[in-house]
């Protein structure tokens, strides 16, 4: 079997296979998820400095874990500020930290490790609209629109 070409598709019959834990391969070209109304009216009405991580899709879609303190922690443990119970995610896996323009997002040397627009990071700063996948789950980062930077 040759590889593909760039441009080819792979016959109709052939299947992807995903790993748990792991993002598929990274498609600049993908559309970014729209807000509802109300997500648009909560982003709004974000106080200053504060952001927001609303679930689109995966086991915690539609949920929203708002970003209002230095620090946020994320993991599998039930002391993080945001649990996410599943196999995939660390009990320590990420925090969250308050910079100049919003957060920035921290691997804490989690199995899986956590990927930001598909790529995995070690630590970044988060624009508005940033995916942010921790295990199975994925999250879009808002930022308080008073902030005006990390907005695209």
């Amino acid at each position: 079997m040759t590889p593909l070409d760039s441009g080819e598709q792979p016959p109709s019959n052939v299947d992807t296979t995903l790993s748990l834990g792991y993002p598929e391969t990274a498609d600049t070209s993908r559309p970014r998820i729209g807000l509802s109304p109300q997500e648009s009216a909560l982003v709004a009405a974000l106080p200053d400095g504060a952001g927001i991580l609303i679930s689109h899709q995966g086991p915690a879609a539609g949920s929203r874990f708002l970003l209002d303190t230095d620090e946020v922690s994320v993991g599998r443990s039930e002391k993080a500020d945001i649990l996410l119970d599943d196999a995939t995610v660390s009990r320590k896996h990420a925090l969250f930290s308050k910079v100049a323009g919003g957060y920035e997002v921290r691997d804490v040397g989690s199995l899986n490790g956590t990927y930001v627009n598909l790529e995995r990071i070690e630590r970044t700063n988060l624009r508005t609209g940033d995916e942010v996948q921790i295990g199975k789950f994925r999250l879009t980062y808002y930022a308080s629109i008073a902030d005006g930077a990390g907005h695209s």
